[in-house]
């Protein structure tokens, strides 16, 4: 085994390091043996026994008493009483399957199996009691029969010669590594039916695969791959506590390790497959193999032919279709987390839009609509499609005729983050402040001279909402809303604040400096802003006009997707217009109903005419 050849290079000031992955693979035996007994035969000697417990000595004699095996190695285990499992049929299977499944040789297991087997009619007789047979004799001699034989009593009459079966129990050698390590052949003498057949018993999926690439890589590191994209995705991929990949590796067709999490990254941990070394020693130990450059190197060529597979994917429209609803969550995490590949990723990307209806367009095609004058690429994130398509931010968007981006998936507030341009376009999302859309120059007049005319509004506004707003402006991008809650263009969106809340385990400190900083914008355009302009030119200090703010401002909050901290005042407020109404006096029923101290009242009414004026108001 080279032990001499080990200790002489040792004596010479050899990397000791070598330790421990010499000699490995035999003495591992003793991890469930007590004894190990080893007989050997070589054609040009005599046959010998080489026996050892381990204990730091062995011996070796010559096999004067044993059968004789002619020629080859026979090894005894005399297995541990703890380790007993290893002489079930099942555990050994299992071994042999997972470490050898495709060694090239062929490995027998000894097996006890049952068949049928038809009796004669000697073994019936023999197999019946005599006693049953002298009684059938006398009841013969007794009575005499005679009987009408039709088709129908001969054909009963056959079933009942029909010969008796029984089970007997047998043994034969049953290979175990039938399946032929696929990844060897040529790509072109391989059919879909055997790359079927396959990833099947690879990894037991009862479905055929979706995708599959063949590659093999030479140069400064060798070594053949076959990666499988399943039709379906587990119900269980994003868990923590799973399986980080299903990549084998093996050496030499050797199995070596799997779950290696250097080895492909994390967002294609549904890609199964096989990847076989010829350049990794067999007895290499998984520390070593961790830190090994070589991993880095399969990593590398995985991660891009994935990508190559993918590519080639979405040529194929309803297999594509098929992949994206599957695994868009995977490609999405990829552009989060894979710098160097995200530019290849965004082509694979696909979202609906304000134009698309039930379709779902790329990032390419986006870009191919665009309008001449458009600088970025239009997106809104939201909850869902119907939310999003009737948020008021996309009001005066979409009705220039810009199409928007629909993002309604959590993941993509993280992958808009980071994909900030395409193809040299910005990615602008029309819920923060800043949205420039395209105007001339009597549309920028006409803009200044509403600013102008709504500047003291606005200032009124702000001083009522205080804090709650760091800034009240007039909008560009509403037609029929009111006024809607921009955000910062560094801050979280509304969504991406729900999503944060949302979190189990979400750090609380992070969430007041990273908390959406709120702006105020008002359509100048609207009936209810323009009379609110006029109370306020009358009296700012209207206390009706500080309530219905307060209330434009909560309304505005709950249709841009944020949350109310306190929905119980809110709820108060809209009970009191209610009744204002109504026509109920506040004094009546109301009367024990609490009125929250930071709640401005409504001024005091008096008789039915001032209640229908103020309703007009609000109206």
């Amino acid at each position: 085994s080279g032990t001499k050849g080990f200790m002489e290079a040792l004596s010479s000031g050899a990397d000791i390091s070598m330790i421990g992955q010499f000699g490995v693979g035999f003495y591992s035996a003793y991890l469930v043996a007590d004894k190990v007994v080893v007989v050997t035969k070589n054609n040009d000697d005599e046959q010998y026994i080489w026996e050892s417990s381990a204990g730091g000595s062995f011996t070796v004699r010559r096999d004067e008493k044993g059968e004789p095996i002619g020629r080859g190695t026979r090894i005894i285990l005399y297995l541990k009483e703890d380790q007993t499992e290893y002489l079930e049929e099942r555990r050994l299977k299992e071994v042999v399957k997972k470490h050898s499944q495709f060694i090239g040789y062929p490995i027998k297991l000894e097996v006890q199996k049952e068949r049928e087997r038809e009796l004669s009619e000697d073994e019936e007789e023999d197999d019946k009691p005599k006693e049953e047979v002298e009684e059938k004799k006398d009841e013969d001699d007794q009575e005499p029969k005679v009987e009408d034989v039709d088709e129908d009593d001969a054909d009963a009459k056959k079933k009942e010669k029909k010969k008796k079966t029984i089970k007997e129990k047998y043994t034969e050698m049953e290979a175990l590594n039938k399946t032929k390590p696929i990844w060897t052949r040529n790509p072109d003498d391989i059919t879909e039916e055997d790359y079927g057949e396959f990833y099947k018993s690879l990894t037991n999926d009862w479905e055929d695969h979706l995708a599959v690439k063949h590659f093999s890589v030479e140069g400064q590191l060798e070594f053949k791959a076959l990666l499988f994209v399943p039709k379906r995705a587990p119900f269980d991929l994003f868990e923590n506590r799973k399986t980080k990949n299903n990549i084998k590796l093996y050496v030499r067709r050797v199995f070596i390790m799997e779950n290696c999490e250097e080895l492909i990254p994390e967002y294609l941990n549904f890609i199964k497959g096989v990847v076989d070394s010829e350049d990794l020693p067999l007895n290499i130990s998984r520390e070593t193999l961790q830190q090994s450059k070589i991993l880095k190197v399969i990593r590398k060529n995985l991660v891009k032919r994935c990508v190559e597979l993918f590519t080639a994917l979405s040529e194929d429209k309803e297999k594509f279709k098929k992949f994206y609803e599957q695994f868009s969550k995977n490609i999405k995490l990829g552009i989060h987390e894979d710098s160097q590949n995200r530019k290849k990723l965004a082509e694979l990307l696909r979202f609906h839009t304000s134009t698309t209806g039930d379709e779902m367009c790329s990032l390419k095609e986006y870009v191919s609509r665009m309008k001449e004058n458009q600088k970025g690429i239009f997106y809104i994130t939201g909850e869902s499609k119907e939310a999003v398509s009737r948020s008021a931010f996309v009001e005066r968007v979409t009705k220039r005729g810009y199409e928007v981006i629909y993002m309604v998936e959590p993941i993509d507030e993280y992958c808009a983050q980071q994909l900030k341009d395409y193809e040299g376009k910005t990615l602008t999302s029309v819920t923060k402040e800043g949205l420039e859309l395209p105007e001339d120059e009597d549309e920028k007049k006409h803009m200044e001279e509403l600013k102008t005319k709504f500047e003291n509004l606005c200032k009124v506004v702000k001083d009522i909402l205080d804090k709650k707003v760091e800034k009240v402006s007039v909008s560009n991008r509403l037609v029929q809303s009111p006024c809607c809650i921009v955000t910062s263009q560094y801050g979280w969106t509304a969504n991406m604040e729900r999503i944060m809340r949302a979190q189990a385990l979400r750090d609380t400190s992070t969430m007041g400096y990273m908390a959406a900083k709120k702006q105020l914008e008002i359509n100048p355009d609207h009936p209810i802003m323009e009379s609110l302009r006029q109370k306020v030119e009358v009296d700012k200090n209207d206390k009706a006009v500080k309530d219905l703010v307060v209330l434009l401002y909560e309304t505005s909050l709950l249709a841009s997707g944020f949350t109310l901290e306190d929905p119980h005042i809110h709820a108060n407020r809209i009970h009191r217009l209610v009744k204002l109404g109504l026509g109920i006096d506040d004094d009546g029923e109301g009367e024990d109903m609490e009125t929250p101290s930071d709640m401005p009242p409504l001024e005091n009414e008096e008789g039915d005419e001032d209640n229908s004026s103020r309703m007009e108001d609000v109206d």
